[in-house]
Protein backbone atom coordinates (compact mmCIF):
# COMPACT_ATOMS: atom_id res chain seq x y z
CA UNK A 1 0.00 0.00 0.00
CA UNK A 2 3.12 2.44 0.30
CA UNK A 3 3.36 2.87 -3.44
CA UNK A 4 0.72 5.53 -3.47
CA UNK A 5 2.26 8.76 -4.65
CA UNK A 6 0.53 11.04 -2.36
CA UNK A 7 2.18 14.43 -3.67
CA UNK A 8 1.38 13.36 -7.20
CA UNK A 9 -2.34 12.95 -5.92
CA UNK A 10 -2.30 16.31 -4.64
CA UNK A 11 -0.95 17.75 -7.77
CA UNK A 12 -3.31 16.36 -9.87
CA UNK A 13 -6.46 18.58 -7.61
CA UNK A 14 -4.03 21.41 -7.44
CA UNK A 15 -6.16 24.10 -9.69
CA UNK A 16 -9.34 23.06 -7.87
CA UNK A 17 -7.53 22.87 -4.35
CA UNK A 18 -6.40 26.61 -4.92
CA UNK A 19 -9.46 27.46 -6.40
CA UNK A 20 -11.82 26.54 -3.53
CA UNK A 21 -8.94 27.51 -1.00
CA UNK A 22 -9.16 31.03 -2.66
CA UNK A 23 -13.48 31.31 -2.25
CA UNK A 24 -13.24 29.93 1.22
CA UNK A 25 -10.55 32.94 2.29
CA UNK A 26 -12.97 35.38 0.39
CA UNK A 27 -15.53 35.08 2.99
CA UNK A 28 -15.39 37.59 6.12
CA UNK A 29 -15.59 34.77 8.47
CA UNK A 30 -15.34 37.09 11.89
CA UNK A 31 -17.28 37.32 14.73
CA UNK A 32 -20.11 39.24 14.58
CA UNK A 33 -22.70 38.69 17.62
CA UNK A 34 -24.07 42.47 17.16
CA UNK A 35 -26.04 41.27 13.67
CA UNK A 36 -26.47 37.54 15.00
CA UNK A 37 -29.44 35.68 14.11
CA UNK A 38 -31.04 32.26 15.19
CA UNK A 39 -29.22 30.45 12.18
CA UNK A 40 -26.10 32.72 12.19
CA UNK A 41 -25.70 32.83 15.98
CA UNK A 42 -22.07 34.33 15.46
CA UNK A 43 -22.86 36.34 12.68
CA UNK A 44 -23.65 35.42 8.88
CA UNK A 45 -20.17 35.81 7.34
CA UNK A 46 -19.49 32.60 9.95
CA UNK A 47 -22.10 30.91 8.97
CA UNK A 48 -21.76 31.29 5.05
CA UNK A 49 -18.08 29.52 5.89
CA UNK A 50 -19.64 26.59 7.36
CA UNK A 51 -21.77 25.95 4.69
CA UNK A 52 -19.63 26.84 2.49
CA UNK A 53 -17.68 23.59 3.78
CA UNK A 54 -20.22 21.71 4.14
CA UNK A 55 -21.73 22.32 0.86
CA UNK A 56 -18.10 21.14 -0.71
CA UNK A 57 -18.50 18.19 1.10
CA UNK A 58 -21.91 16.97 0.30
CA UNK A 59 -21.47 17.99 -3.31
CA UNK A 60 -17.88 15.20 -3.16
CA UNK A 61 -20.07 13.00 -1.56
CA UNK A 62 -18.85 12.87 2.44
CA UNK A 63 -22.22 12.64 5.32
CA UNK A 64 -22.20 16.29 5.99
CA UNK A 65 -23.69 17.42 9.22
CA UNK A 66 -24.57 20.93 10.64
CA UNK A 67 -24.84 21.05 14.67
CA UNK A 68 -26.81 24.05 15.71
CA UNK A 69 -25.43 26.61 13.07
CA UNK A 70 -22.16 26.79 15.41
CA UNK A 71 -20.42 23.54 14.00
CA UNK A 72 -20.37 20.69 11.60
CA UNK A 73 -18.47 17.78 10.23
CA UNK A 74 -17.89 15.86 7.11
CA UNK A 75 -17.16 12.11 7.31
CA UNK A 76 -16.69 8.86 5.11
CA UNK A 77 -15.06 5.82 5.72
CA UNK A 78 -16.88 2.84 8.08
CA UNK A 79 -15.98 1.70 11.40
CA UNK A 80 -16.30 2.64 15.22
CA UNK A 81 -14.02 4.46 15.52
CA UNK A 82 -13.52 7.92 14.75
CA UNK A 83 -10.27 9.47 13.87
CA UNK A 84 -11.06 13.73 14.13
CA UNK A 85 -9.77 16.25 12.04
CA UNK A 86 -10.60 19.48 14.11
CA UNK A 87 -10.30 22.91 11.68
CA UNK A 88 -12.15 26.11 12.51
CA UNK A 89 -13.25 28.32 9.67
CA UNK A 90 -13.63 31.62 11.88
CA UNK A 91 -10.88 34.76 11.66
CA UNK A 92 -9.90 37.25 13.73
CA UNK A 93 -10.75 40.31 12.78
CA UNK A 94 -8.59 41.47 9.85
CA UNK A 95 -6.88 44.89 11.50
CA UNK A 96 -5.17 47.86 9.51
CA UNK A 97 -2.19 48.00 6.53
CA UNK A 98 -2.72 45.35 4.50
CA UNK A 99 -1.07 45.65 1.05
CA UNK A 100 -3.77 44.31 -0.70
CA UNK A 101 -7.70 43.48 0.22
CA UNK A 102 -7.68 41.03 3.41
CA UNK A 103 -10.48 38.85 1.87
CA UNK A 104 -9.03 39.10 -1.87
CA UNK A 105 -6.90 35.97 -1.72
CA UNK A 106 -4.42 37.40 -3.91
CA UNK A 107 -1.63 35.60 -4.78
CA UNK A 108 1.78 37.07 -5.67
CA UNK A 109 5.22 35.64 -4.89
CA UNK A 110 3.88 31.90 -4.33
CA UNK A 111 1.94 33.09 -1.84
CA UNK A 112 -2.22 33.43 -1.31
CA UNK A 113 -2.59 36.77 1.13
CA UNK A 114 -5.67 36.87 3.13
CA UNK A 115 -6.82 36.84 6.72
CA UNK A 116 -6.99 32.79 7.63
CA UNK A 117 -4.05 31.76 5.12
CA UNK A 118 -2.65 30.40 7.61
CA UNK A 119 -5.05 30.31 10.40
CA UNK A 120 -6.94 28.37 9.73
CA UNK A 121 -8.69 28.31 6.15
CA UNK A 122 -5.54 27.23 4.27
CA UNK A 123 -5.03 24.09 6.02
CA UNK A 124 -8.50 23.48 6.61
CA UNK A 125 -8.75 23.12 2.61
CA UNK A 126 -5.53 21.13 3.03
CA UNK A 127 -6.53 18.67 5.18
CA UNK A 128 -10.04 18.49 3.10
CA UNK A 129 -8.11 17.36 0.16
CA UNK A 130 -6.52 15.07 2.08
CA UNK A 131 -9.71 13.84 2.98
CA UNK A 132 -11.23 13.66 -0.62
CA UNK A 133 -7.78 12.22 -2.05
CA UNK A 134 -8.37 9.22 0.71
CA UNK A 135 -11.47 8.75 -0.17
CA UNK A 136 -11.49 8.80 -3.82
CA UNK A 137 -8.65 6.40 -4.28
CA UNK A 138 -10.77 3.99 -2.08
CA UNK A 139 -8.42 3.02 0.23
CA UNK A 140 -9.77 0.03 2.65
CA UNK A 141 -10.67 1.57 6.24
CA UNK A 142 -11.18 0.19 9.21
CA UNK A 143 -12.49 3.77 11.61
CA UNK A 144 -14.40 6.67 10.18
CA UNK A 145 -12.86 9.63 9.35
CA UNK A 146 -14.35 13.08 10.11
CA UNK A 147 -13.59 16.82 10.09
CA UNK A 148 -15.23 18.99 12.58
CA UNK A 149 -15.79 22.33 11.53
CA UNK A 150 -15.40 24.83 14.08
CA UNK A 151 -16.81 28.70 13.99
CA UNK A 152 -15.56 30.22 17.20
CA UNK A 153 -12.32 28.72 17.61
CA UNK A 154 -10.77 32.30 17.78
CA UNK A 155 -13.04 33.47 20.89
CA UNK A 156 -15.23 31.44 23.25
CA UNK A 157 -14.98 27.88 21.79
CA UNK A 158 -18.59 27.67 22.04
CA UNK A 159 -18.71 25.41 18.46
CA UNK A 160 -16.73 23.07 20.52
CA UNK A 161 -18.45 22.86 23.56
CA UNK A 162 -21.95 22.86 21.71
CA UNK A 163 -20.58 20.07 19.35
CA UNK A 164 -19.25 17.40 21.52
CA UNK A 165 -22.57 17.47 24.10
CA UNK A 166 -24.37 16.76 20.56
CA UNK A 167 -21.51 14.33 18.64
CA UNK A 168 -19.60 11.16 19.70
CA UNK A 169 -15.89 11.93 20.24
CA UNK A 170 -13.60 10.83 18.18
CA UNK A 171 -10.76 8.25 19.57
CA UNK A 172 -7.91 9.89 18.50
CA UNK A 173 -7.60 13.17 15.87
CA UNK A 174 -5.13 15.97 14.68
CA UNK A 175 -5.89 20.08 14.34
CA UNK A 176 -4.10 21.41 11.12
CA UNK A 177 -3.98 24.65 13.17
CA UNK A 178 -0.23 24.78 14.14
CA UNK A 179 3.45 24.28 13.48
CA UNK A 180 4.84 20.51 11.59
CA UNK A 181 6.17 18.53 12.76
CA UNK A 182 3.99 17.95 16.08
CA UNK A 183 2.84 19.04 18.70
CA UNK A 184 2.04 17.11 21.55
CA UNK A 185 1.86 19.73 24.61
CA UNK A 186 -0.04 23.16 24.88
CA UNK A 187 0.12 25.75 27.80
CA UNK A 188 -3.28 26.00 30.12
CA UNK A 189 -4.95 29.29 29.09
CA UNK A 190 -7.08 31.85 31.32
CA UNK A 191 -8.87 34.79 29.98
CA UNK A 192 -9.76 37.28 32.55
CA UNK A 193 -10.40 40.87 33.49
CA UNK A 194 -9.10 42.74 36.08
CA UNK A 195 -11.63 45.47 37.25
CA UNK A 196 -10.95 48.58 39.18
CA UNK A 197 -12.64 48.92 42.71
CA UNK A 198 -13.80 52.22 44.14
CA UNK A 199 -11.35 53.08 46.75
CA UNK A 200 -12.76 55.43 49.10
CA UNK A 201 -9.47 57.62 49.60
CA UNK A 202 -10.53 59.32 46.65
CA UNK A 203 -10.50 62.76 48.08
CA UNK A 204 -11.66 65.74 45.82
CA UNK A 205 -9.09 67.56 44.36
CA UNK A 206 -8.02 70.05 41.24
CA UNK A 207 -5.77 68.12 38.96
CA UNK A 208 -3.95 69.34 36.08
CA UNK A 209 -5.15 66.80 33.91
CA UNK A 210 -8.67 64.75 33.72
CA UNK A 211 -8.92 61.48 31.96
CA UNK A 212 -12.42 61.46 30.14
CA UNK A 213 -11.48 58.26 28.58
CA UNK A 214 -9.06 55.56 26.96
CA UNK A 215 -9.05 52.61 25.09
CA UNK A 216 -7.25 50.12 24.00
CA UNK A 217 -7.02 46.33 22.44
CA UNK A 218 -10.07 44.19 21.42
CA UNK A 219 -9.11 40.87 21.73
CA UNK A 220 -7.55 38.63 24.94
CA UNK A 221 -5.34 36.93 22.33
CA UNK A 222 -3.87 39.80 20.57
CA UNK A 223 -1.67 42.36 21.56
CA UNK A 224 -3.24 45.77 20.99
CA UNK A 225 -1.63 47.77 18.37
CA UNK A 226 -3.61 50.58 19.01
CA UNK A 227 -4.43 53.01 21.65
CA UNK A 228 -6.38 55.86 22.48
CA UNK A 229 -6.84 58.67 25.06
CA UNK A 230 -8.93 61.82 25.52
CA UNK A 231 -7.72 64.31 28.21
CA UNK A 232 -9.42 67.67 29.41
CA UNK A 233 -6.03 69.70 30.23
CA UNK A 234 -6.73 72.43 32.89
CA UNK A 235 -3.84 74.96 31.60
CA UNK A 236 -2.09 75.30 28.18
CA UNK A 237 -2.15 71.63 26.48
CA UNK A 238 1.36 72.68 24.88
CA UNK A 239 3.36 71.10 27.76
CA UNK A 240 1.44 67.41 27.15
CA UNK A 241 1.93 67.59 24.03
CA UNK A 242 5.12 68.12 24.04
CA UNK A 243 5.83 65.23 26.07
CA UNK A 244 3.78 62.91 24.64
CA UNK A 245 5.96 63.96 21.90
CA UNK A 246 8.97 63.09 23.03
CA UNK A 247 7.87 60.19 25.12
CA UNK A 248 6.67 58.48 21.78
CA UNK A 249 10.56 59.38 20.01
CA UNK A 250 11.44 57.89 23.36
CA UNK A 251 10.23 54.48 23.06
CA UNK A 252 10.47 54.65 19.08
CA UNK A 253 6.52 55.02 18.97
CA UNK A 254 4.30 56.14 16.02
CA UNK A 255 1.39 58.09 16.97
CA UNK A 256 -0.90 61.37 17.19
CA UNK A 257 -2.31 64.43 18.92
CA UNK A 258 -5.02 66.56 18.40
CA UNK A 259 -7.55 68.66 19.49
CA UNK A 260 -10.93 67.73 19.44
CA UNK A 261 -13.95 69.65 20.73
CA UNK A 262 -12.23 71.22 23.72
CA UNK A 263 -9.97 67.86 24.30
CA UNK A 264 -7.02 66.81 24.14
CA UNK A 265 -7.09 63.45 21.48
CA UNK A 266 -3.25 61.15 22.08
CA UNK A 267 -3.36 58.37 20.00
CA UNK A 268 -0.37 55.58 20.15
CA UNK A 269 0.30 52.86 16.94
CA UNK A 270 2.11 49.61 18.70
CA UNK A 271 2.95 46.21 16.94
CA UNK A 272 0.10 43.36 17.18
CA UNK A 273 1.15 40.09 17.76
CA UNK A 274 -0.70 36.93 18.55
CA UNK A 275 -1.09 36.81 22.52
CA UNK A 276 0.83 33.53 23.48
CA UNK A 277 3.75 35.53 23.00
CA UNK A 278 3.35 39.36 24.01
CA UNK A 279 6.78 40.24 23.48
CA UNK A 280 6.92 39.74 19.52
CA UNK A 281 4.37 42.48 19.63
CA UNK A 282 4.26 46.14 20.95
CA UNK A 283 1.75 46.87 23.09
CA UNK A 284 0.08 50.57 22.45
CA UNK A 285 -1.99 50.25 25.46
CA UNK A 286 0.67 49.47 27.78
CA UNK A 287 2.93 52.19 26.36
CA UNK A 288 -0.21 54.69 26.70
CA UNK A 289 -1.06 53.87 30.29
CA UNK A 290 2.72 54.66 30.98
CA UNK A 291 2.75 57.66 29.44
CA UNK A 292 -0.91 58.76 31.27
CA UNK A 293 1.00 57.35 34.83
CA UNK A 294 3.29 60.06 34.60
CA UNK A 295 0.78 63.22 34.12
CA UNK A 296 -0.63 64.72 37.37
CA UNK A 297 -4.26 63.69 36.59
CA UNK A 298 -7.30 62.57 39.10
CA UNK A 299 -6.66 60.43 41.55
CA UNK A 300 -8.96 57.59 40.48
CA UNK A 301 -7.24 57.54 37.02
CA UNK A 302 -4.31 57.79 38.45
CA UNK A 303 -4.79 54.71 40.74
CA UNK A 304 -5.23 52.85 37.74
CA UNK A 305 -2.71 53.90 35.20
CA UNK A 306 -0.08 53.23 38.23
CA UNK A 307 -1.47 50.25 38.71
CA UNK A 308 -1.27 49.09 35.31
CA UNK A 309 2.44 50.74 34.69
CA UNK A 310 3.36 48.80 37.84
CA UNK A 311 2.77 45.51 37.22
CA UNK A 312 2.51 45.13 33.32
CA UNK A 313 5.04 47.15 31.96
CA UNK A 314 8.24 45.57 30.34
CA UNK A 315 6.88 42.21 31.82
CA UNK A 316 5.17 39.70 30.30
CA UNK A 317 6.00 36.66 32.08
CA UNK A 318 4.15 37.59 35.30
CA UNK A 319 7.38 38.64 37.86
CA UNK A 320 6.27 41.64 39.32
CA UNK A 321 2.38 40.13 40.04
CA UNK A 322 4.37 37.50 41.95
CA UNK A 323 2.95 34.78 39.65
CA UNK A 324 5.77 33.78 37.09
CA UNK A 325 6.26 29.79 37.03
CA UNK A 326 8.19 27.95 33.97
CA UNK A 327 8.58 24.12 33.35
CA UNK A 328 10.67 21.97 30.65
CA UNK A 329 7.71 20.63 28.83
CA UNK A 330 6.11 24.12 27.62
CA UNK A 331 7.95 26.92 29.13
CA UNK A 332 7.41 30.58 30.70
CA UNK A 333 4.07 31.65 32.05
CA UNK A 334 2.92 34.28 29.59
CA UNK A 335 0.52 37.23 30.40
CA UNK A 336 -0.51 39.43 27.13
CA UNK A 337 -2.99 42.42 28.19
CA UNK A 338 -5.28 42.10 25.22
CA UNK A 339 -8.00 45.15 26.31
CA UNK A 340 -7.32 48.03 28.47
CA UNK A 341 -9.71 50.71 29.30
CA UNK A 342 -11.00 53.28 31.97
CA UNK A 343 -13.72 56.10 31.84
CA UNK A 344 -14.20 58.26 34.67
CA UNK A 345 -17.66 57.15 35.32
CA UNK A 346 -17.05 53.16 35.01
CA UNK A 347 -13.30 52.95 36.41
CA UNK A 348 -10.57 51.40 34.45
CA UNK A 349 -10.58 47.46 33.06
CA UNK A 350 -7.74 45.33 31.95
CA UNK A 351 -8.59 41.93 30.12
CA UNK A 352 -5.35 39.84 30.67
CA UNK A 353 -4.34 35.85 28.45
CA UNK A 354 -2.74 33.98 30.71
CA UNK A 355 -0.74 31.07 29.48
CA UNK A 356 0.33 28.57 31.82
CA UNK A 357 2.93 26.04 31.41
CA UNK A 358 1.55 21.75 31.88
CA UNK A 359 3.05 21.73 35.33
CA UNK A 360 1.31 25.01 36.92
CA UNK A 361 -1.72 24.55 39.09
CA UNK A 362 -3.63 27.38 37.57
CA UNK A 363 -6.21 27.69 41.09
CA UNK A 364 -3.10 28.26 43.42
CA UNK A 365 -1.82 31.01 40.50
CA UNK A 366 -5.31 32.42 40.83
CA UNK A 367 -5.70 32.50 44.82
CA UNK A 368 -2.25 34.32 45.27
CA UNK A 369 -3.44 36.74 42.59
CA UNK A 370 -6.66 37.95 44.25
CA UNK A 371 -4.27 38.67 47.46
CA UNK A 372 -2.16 40.91 45.72
CA UNK A 373 -5.10 42.47 44.16
CA UNK A 374 -7.40 43.11 47.36
CA UNK A 375 -4.39 45.64 48.57
CA UNK A 376 -4.22 47.14 44.97
CA UNK A 377 -8.22 47.70 45.06
CA UNK A 378 -8.66 45.52 41.84
CA UNK A 379 -10.97 42.34 41.70
CA UNK A 380 -11.17 39.46 39.05
CA UNK A 381 -14.24 38.73 36.72
CA UNK A 382 -15.19 36.68 34.07
CA UNK A 383 -12.80 34.15 34.67
CA UNK A 384 -12.12 31.68 32.35
CA UNK A 385 -9.62 28.02 32.12
CA UNK A 386 -8.97 25.89 29.91
CA UNK A 387 -6.59 23.18 30.91
CA UNK A 388 -3.16 22.05 29.40
CA UNK A 389 -3.05 19.61 27.06
CA UNK A 390 -0.05 16.80 27.06
CA UNK A 391 -0.14 13.22 24.61
CA UNK A 392 2.44 10.94 26.05
CA UNK A 393 5.21 10.45 23.23
CA UNK A 394 4.51 6.56 22.97
CA UNK A 395 0.82 7.09 21.74
CA UNK A 396 -0.29 5.40 18.30
CA UNK A 397 -1.67 8.32 16.93
CA UNK A 398 1.98 10.54 18.23
CA UNK A 399 4.18 7.26 16.37
CA UNK A 400 2.34 7.32 13.26
CA UNK A 401 2.13 10.76 12.69
CA UNK A 402 6.21 11.29 13.24
CA UNK A 403 6.48 8.43 10.36
CA UNK A 404 4.32 9.91 8.43
CA UNK A 405 6.02 13.49 8.79
CA UNK A 406 9.57 11.44 8.31
CA UNK A 407 8.85 9.31 4.95
CA UNK A 408 7.29 12.77 3.74
CA UNK A 409 9.94 15.43 4.48
CA UNK A 410 13.28 13.54 5.16
CA UNK A 411 13.65 15.52 8.06
CA UNK A 412 13.58 14.56 11.94
CA UNK A 413 9.55 14.83 13.28
CA UNK A 414 10.53 17.04 16.29
CA UNK A 415 8.03 17.03 19.14
CA UNK A 416 7.09 20.92 20.19
CA UNK A 417 4.97 22.62 23.26
CA UNK A 418 3.03 25.39 22.37
CA UNK A 419 1.31 28.54 24.15
CA UNK A 420 -1.11 28.81 21.79
CA UNK A 421 -4.33 26.45 22.61
CA UNK A 422 -5.72 24.34 19.27
CA UNK A 423 -8.75 22.06 19.10
CA UNK A 424 -6.64 19.18 19.86
CA UNK A 425 -7.26 19.79 23.33
CA UNK A 426 -10.59 18.77 23.09
CA UNK A 427 -9.47 15.31 22.51
CA UNK A 428 -7.77 13.37 25.22
CA UNK A 429 -5.42 11.93 22.49
CA UNK A 430 -5.22 15.02 20.07
CA UNK A 431 -2.29 16.49 18.43
CA UNK A 432 -2.02 20.07 16.60
CA UNK A 433 -0.06 18.88 13.53
CA UNK A 434 1.29 21.83 10.61
CA UNK A 435 0.45 23.45 9.09
CA UNK A 436 3.26 25.84 9.57
CA UNK A 437 6.70 24.39 8.24
CA UNK A 438 9.34 25.00 10.22
CA UNK A 439 11.66 27.79 8.75
CA UNK A 440 8.37 29.44 8.12
CA UNK A 441 7.88 32.82 9.28
CA UNK A 442 4.26 33.06 11.35
CA UNK A 443 2.07 35.60 10.35
CA UNK A 444 -1.27 34.62 11.83
CA UNK A 445 -2.95 37.07 13.46
CA UNK A 446 -0.92 40.06 11.63
CA UNK A 447 -1.77 42.17 8.53
CA UNK A 448 -0.29 40.79 4.95
CA UNK A 449 -1.04 36.88 6.54
CA UNK A 450 -0.49 34.39 3.82
CA UNK A 451 0.35 30.75 3.16
CA UNK A 452 2.41 29.35 0.57
CA UNK A 453 1.30 27.75 -2.44
CA UNK A 454 4.13 24.58 -2.39
CA UNK A 455 3.21 23.96 1.58
CA UNK A 456 -0.35 24.26 1.10
CA UNK A 457 0.29 21.24 -1.95
CA UNK A 458 2.69 19.59 0.46
CA UNK A 459 0.55 19.92 4.08
CA UNK A 460 -2.17 17.80 1.66
CA UNK A 461 -0.06 14.81 1.16
CA UNK A 462 1.50 15.10 4.63
CA UNK A 463 -2.38 14.94 5.57
CA UNK A 464 -3.41 12.44 3.03
CA UNK A 465 -0.71 9.83 4.15
CA UNK A 466 -1.67 10.62 8.32
CA UNK A 467 -5.34 9.97 7.54
CA UNK A 468 -5.04 6.85 5.92
CA UNK A 469 -2.01 5.38 8.28
CA UNK A 470 -4.53 6.27 11.15
CA UNK A 471 -7.61 4.91 9.45
CA UNK A 472 -6.33 1.48 7.98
Amino acid sequence: MNTINWQKEVEKRKETLIDDTKKLLQIKSVLDEENATADAPLGKGIKDALDFMLQLGEADGFTAKNVGNLAGHLEFGKGEEIVGILCHVDVVPEGDGWSSDPFGAEIRDGKIFARGAIDDKGPTMAAYYAMKIVKELELPLNKRVRMIIGTDEESNWRCVDHYFKHEEMPAMGFAPDADFPIIYAEKGISDFDLVQMTNSHNEEEDPQVKVISFQSGRRYNMVPDFAKASLVVQLEPTEIIQKYADFLKQHELTGKYYMDNGELILEAEGISAHGMEPNNGKNAGLYMANFLSLLKIDSKASQYFQFVTRYFSEDSRGKKLGIAFSDDITGDLTINVGKLSYSKEIGGRLGLNVRYPVTNNMDETKQSLEKLLMDEFFAIENFSDSKPHHVDEGDFLIQTLKKVYEQQTGEKAELLSIGGGTYARSLSSGVAFGALFPGREDIAHQKDEYMYIEDLLRATAIYAQAIFELAK
